[in-house]
């Protein structure tokens, strides 16, 4: 699997220098290895998904997720997004609620936050592959997550927030989770407003998520930068 074919031309050229990088050329090989034989999400047309719909140019905010749905359906390389007519998870339903507590919106009918990747918001998982086991449990199937976290996936998408952090424009990142704010050390906060709060999962939401306002305050930062605001309704 060559990256540098699937990534549009102003990321391959930006992220040029990591590939290079014996892990990444081992992160390769493996995922080449599992697709033909395990079950991989997203699928494989979809793994740069962000990177097709939000230039490195036109990057305003960075949602940070950790990674890909791996039920069958779900994974489309947004993090948190899922296809329209697709059942929402609940990270996806407090992200709709923690919408409507800031900004008093009515929570969409689907999942999609395709709209948010073409305004700029660049929607990215610390690794971008997940392996999916199906298991029979009386009789039934029940799907299980193998994370691709050991595949050096970290390696790229720590280059990729570090490739956005250099970019002169101001930007915002929305470090939802421990995961994600350990990666906050990747960016220039004398050019970048960052913002942190817990994961929007349904075990941690309750802690304080909903209320946290990250919306409004993105694009009050970037109003007083002079760019655009994020229109975040989701029709």
């Amino acid at each position: 699997m060559d990256f540098t074919k699937r990534l549009p031309g102003s990321w391959a050229t930006a992220l040029e220098s990591v590939f290079d990088r014996v892990e990444i050329k081992s992160l390769q090989s493996k995922l080449a290895l599992d697709y033909a034989e395990k079950n991989i999400f997203p699928p494989q047309d979809k793994i740069f998904q962000a990177f097709h719909l939000t230039p490195l140019a036109e990057v305003k905010v960075v949602i940070l997720g950790q990674d890909p749905y791996f039920h069958p359906g779900q994974a489309e390389g947004l993090a948190f997004s899922v296809p329209q007519g697709e059942k929402i998870p609940s990270s996806l339903k407090n992200i709709h609620l923690a919408l409507s507590e800031d900004l008093g919106l009515t929570p969409p009918t689907h999942g999609s936050l395709r709209a948010w990747a073409k305004q700029g918001v660049l929607l990215l998982n610390t690794a971008l592959t997940v392996q999916t086991v199906v298991k029979k449990v009386k009789n039934k199937e029940k799907y299980e997550a193998q994370a691709h976290q050991t595949l050096n996936w970290q390696i790229f998408t720590d280059f990729v927030i570090e490739t956005v952090s250099q970019d002169k424009k101001p930007k915002v990142f929305l470090l939802w989770g421990k995961q994600a704010q350990k990666k906050r050390g990747l960016v220039d906060e004398k050019r970048h407003l960052v913002l942190e709060t817990v994961h929007p999962s349904g075990l941690s939401a309750w802690r304080g998520f909903k209320e946290c306002g990250h919306f409004s305050k993105a694009n009050e930062f970037l109003l007083a930068q002079g760019r655009e605001p994020v229109e975040w309704k989701l029709e």
